[in-house]
């Protein structure tokens, strides 16, 4: 069989789907002329007879590790959806400062927004940041083709025309409605509760920021700010 192993095994890894192909690739025609039977070629090959430096276990080994890194690669160099936009708006820079922590879980921002709809009606509403960014792509609101405004499908929503309200439990926070002082929310995570009333103290490891901004008659995010879970709870982060 002729010598020809200028294949490295990083290479071979890269280049090849299984570690039959990468045999298959080192079997030459008159090879198979001769032995007339390619399994036999191939055992030949693995066997170290064509000079491979890659044996079987050694190359599948490789081909994990390979997959596995190509696969925590994507994840990192995954785009924001703020990334490359020009933000001129106060809102949408807040909102784009508070994106990866709330897609990593370090922080569940609830955003409070009073505006009038298409319908000039006026409506007001609390949307869970991280909530939303995980169930709808963000692009179109930091490119300026979508306003983001609060769904009926919102932790709250309410239109002052048609009196319309509604409540909803999202994946960080359950609503407290029998509060004297207004709407709660509770972290179902660190079962912490987080109190929106302006006049009050909005809660532990929550912080109240009002939103100067054009896109908007009335901005207030609050972060609540959490550390990324080791356990089934989650902790505040240390100052």
């Amino acid at each position: 069989m002729e010598d020809d192993s200028g294949v490295f095994a990083g290479e071979a890894v890269e280049e090849f789907r299984t570690y039959e192909d990468f045999l298959d690739s080192q079997i030459k025609p008159l090879d198979l002329f001769y032995l007339e039977d390619q399994e036999l070629a191939r055992q030949l090959v693995e066997l170290g007879h064509k000079g491979s430096s890659l044996e079987r276990e050694e190359f599948e080994t490789r081909k994990a590790a390979a997959e596995a890194s190509r696969l925590a690669s994507g994840s990192q160099q995954k785009k924001l959806a703020s990334t490359g936009k020009e933000l001129k708006d106060n809102f949408l820079r807040a909102l784009a400062e508070r994106e990866e922590a709330n897609r990593s879980g370090e922080m569940t921002s609830i955003i409070f927004i009073r505006d009038r709809n298409s319908h000039g009606q006026e409506i007001s509403g609390y949307i869970d940041y991280s909530h939303r960014l995980k169930s709808e792509d963000f692009e179109p609101y930091f490119s300026g083709k979508k306003r983001l405004m609060p769904k009926t499908t919102d932790l709250s929503f309410y239109n002052w025309g048609t009196q319309v309200a509604k409540h909803n439990a999202s994946s960080n926070y359950e609503v407290i409605t029998e509060n004297p002082s207004g709407l709660l929310f509770k972290c179902k995570n660190d079962k912490k509760i987080l109190n929106v009333d302006p006049e009050a103290i909005p809660g532990d490891s929550s912080i109240r920021t009002p939103v100067q901004c054009d896109l908007y008659v009335h901005v207030v995010i609050y972060d609540h700010v959490t550390r990324k879970p080791a356990t089934s709870s989650c902790a505040p982060l240390s100052n």
